[in-house]
């Protein structure tokens, strides 16, 4: 049987108190499932905008997309799990990566470790998160083989690019299927996520490049547009290619960005 389909939006910046409180209300009546945080220097900080966000709405899930592991110590984020996890009334999801902009660690004050280091300490923060928190589900989101080998043996929602990492016809395809020999026995139960970068704005059938565009530089407008990340037509076609995600690769979680709020709710009407 079909997993049913998870929607998450995706905020990166807070203008007002009154557009936070009115863009998740609506989030949450447009039937999106979760709503997550980046966790970017120079963007909305995760904590206090989810808990924002927890403290008005009523079903609506909170995550972050994703905490950069690397800036915390794992008993002080913890602590903050824990309060927010409580503020939203068991409405938690935690979302973990590497972290990856040198210049955000320069910023912070921190040492950019090696990748392989960081990949390391991704492993000892889920470690200790799922010792100190059993019941809340972990995102882990990647695409190289280190972090999609921890993510599939050790997370509840594997968060996935569709980026191409070897010479492949269906990046997407190849990924998963690393994932479902790392995970063995777990992979039925795992929950696979995709990053939509591009959705057409209400009204047209052309998504804007310009977000695929900072992760995929070295594409033309031509290739980025067949990107399993990348969604063109009206909200019924749409649709339809997230029901042959779900049929052909067993995608059933989708994350987007604010941005797309009004036309993608077109989107998930169509699937309910």
């Amino acid at each position: 049987m079909a997993k049913d389909f998870r929607f998450a939006l995706g905020i990166r910046f807070v203008k007002s108190r009154a557009a936070l409180v009115e863009k998740a209300k609506r989030a949450e009546d447009a039937g999106f499932n979760v709503l997550c945080v980046p966790d970017h220097l120079g963007a909305a900080a995760p904590f206090p905008t989810l808990t924002a966000v927890a403290m008005v709405t009523t079903r609506m899930r909170v995550s972050m997309y994703v905490l950069n592991a690397a800036f915390y110590k794992p008993a002080l984020l913890s602590r903050d799990l824990q309060a927010l996890d409580v503020l939203s009334e068991d409405r938690l999801e935690i979302g973990l990566g590497t972290g990856y902009a040198r210049e955000e660690f320069e910023a912070a004050e921190l040492p950019y470790p090696s990748a392989g280091a960081r990949v390391d300490y991704l492993g000892h923060m889920t470690t200790y998160l799922k010792e100190n928190h059993p019941t809340v589900p972990i995102l882990i989101a990647g695409n190289g083989d280190r972090v999609l080998t921890l993510a599939a043996q050790h997370a509840d929602i594997i968060g996935l690019t569709g980026a191409k990492v070897r010479a492949v016809d269906d990046p997407l395809a190849e990924r998963i299927d690393f994932v479902r020999n790392a995970a063995g026995d777990r992979f039925e139960s795992l929950e696979l996520n995709l990053a939509i970068t591009a959705v057409p704005a209400d009204g047209s059938r052309l998504p804007d490049l310009s977000l695929t565009r900072r992760y995929a530089s070295g594409l033309s407008d031509e290739e980025m547009l067949s990107m399993h990340s990348v969604l063109s037509g009206s909200p019924r076609e749409m649709a339809d290619t997230l029901s042959g995600y779900r049929e052909k690769y067993g995608v059933t979680s989708f994350t987007v960005q604010d941005n797309h709020l009004d036309n993608f709710a077109k989107v998930i009407a169509e699937l309910r």
